[in-house]
């Protein structure tokens, strides 16, 4: 069977396979039983579908960062390059880490040094108090050694901070991937000197997509109303799982457009930043829409049509006009079927059926 040209090919709402597809006919009647042993049928009904509005939309990135110096220094290695793959926690680019290592021996010199007078510090006051209990010392000293004391306390934890400070900018000379994606761009060569906040590679993570479509301000309530749509990538006819829509509230004044944001479900396949797709927004409600599967529809050069069984449950081909995809199986018919007719659920069945009888009724004459 030739495949339906593009322009038929009209995609459709997965959510609505329940209700789109045709019964089974249990009309064991009004079919032959040399035709029905050998012919699924299915009957033919007017189903409600919902009214959609496509509009055009870019897909991005959820995850989409840029990851900068955060401390001063030479680019010593970069570890990764545009297109390559990115795990999560991996180390994307190291720089030269002297004047940091320096800084951290020295806060640590600093520490052992407070460390050391607080010991001193606390053996004073403990043994001048045990002086002054004998009133052998008077109050004055008991005092200079409890500030003393204080002091030494705090010099210490001043030197615990800047020890804290030294090792925290010994750790952003290794610049590290909060996420698992792929680099986009290198904004840095190796041996070039950087400052913090300067530039130094940007990445996206393909595990999560979004979709933002530039609404008109004539769609934009019902839009809202409904809060369904659904997306289809270029050439296909199967919609992708949708998580959540996110509506901006408000216009751009040049395009008086609606921006809005549609999530998509996780692990959506060959879909990239920046390609384009096509949105269905649902504006309401169609009723007595007849629907078959597209299985049942076959092509003979211009003709497009399906095989209706008679009363006699003899199939015949009848041409038909068809409408939008109501689902990944089912679509539409504008003309040339009605709601009740029972269908050939497989044409080339049906074909090789009307064949064998027409080929009956010669012989039989």
């Amino acid at each position: 069977m030739k495949m339906l040209p593009k322009w038929l090919l009209i995609v459709g709402l997965s959510a609505l396979s329940a209700c789109g597809k045709v019964e089974q006919s249990a009309d064991s009647e009004a079919v032959k039983p040399a035709v029905q042993s050998s012919l699924q049928t299915a009957k033919v009904n007017a189903v409600g579908t919902p009214e959609l509005h496509y509009l055009d939309g870019h897909v991005e990135a959820v995850n989409e960062s840029t990851i900068s110096a955060q401390t001063s220094g030479v680019i010593e290695k970069l570890f990764y390059d545009v297109d390559d793959y990115v795990e999560p926690g991996k180390v994307i680019a190291r720089i030269k880490s002297k004047n940091q290592q320096a800084g951290v021996e020295q806060a640590q010199a600093s520490l052992d040094e407070a460390q050391a007078r607080y010991t001193e510090a606390q053996a004073d006051f403990a043994r001048i108090s045990e002086i002054y209990a004998k009133r052998l010392v008077p109050k004055a000293d008991l005092d200079a050694a409890q500030a003393g004391l204080k002091a030494a306390e705090a010099r210490l934890a001043a030197a615990k901070a800047q020890m804290t400070q030294a090792g925290e900018q010994l750790g952003y000379t290794s610049l590290i991937a909060p996420y698992g994606g792929i680099v986009i761009k290198r904004h840095v060569q190796l041996g070039e000197a950087v400052n913090p906040g300067t530039p130094v590679m940007t990445g996206i993570s393909l595990d999560k997509m979004r979709v933002v479509v530039e609404v008109p301000q004539r769609l934009i309530a019902k839009v809202r109303q409904e809060k369904k749509a659904f997306v289809f990538q270029d050439g296909s006819n199967k919609s992708l799982a949708v998580d959540s829509l996110t509506f901006f509230p408000y216009a751009d004044p040049k395009t008086n457009a609606f921006k809005v944001r549609i999530d998509l479900k996780a692990g959506v396949q060959d879909l990239f930043p920046g390609m384009f797709v096509k949105v269905a927004f649902v504006m309401g409600q169609q009723e007595g829409v007849v629907s078959v599967p597209e299985s049942a529809v076959v092509v003979r050069s211009e003709v497009i049509g399906v095989y209706v069984l008679n009363a006699d449950g003899k199939p015949a081909l009848r041409q038909i006009r068809l409408g939008k995809k109501l689902d990944d199986d089912t679509i539409s018919v504008l003309a040339g079927l009605a709601a009740g007719e029972t269908i050939a659920l497989d044409p080339v069945h049906a074909a090789i059926s009307l064949k064998q009888q027409a080929a009956e009724v010669t012989h039989d004459e």
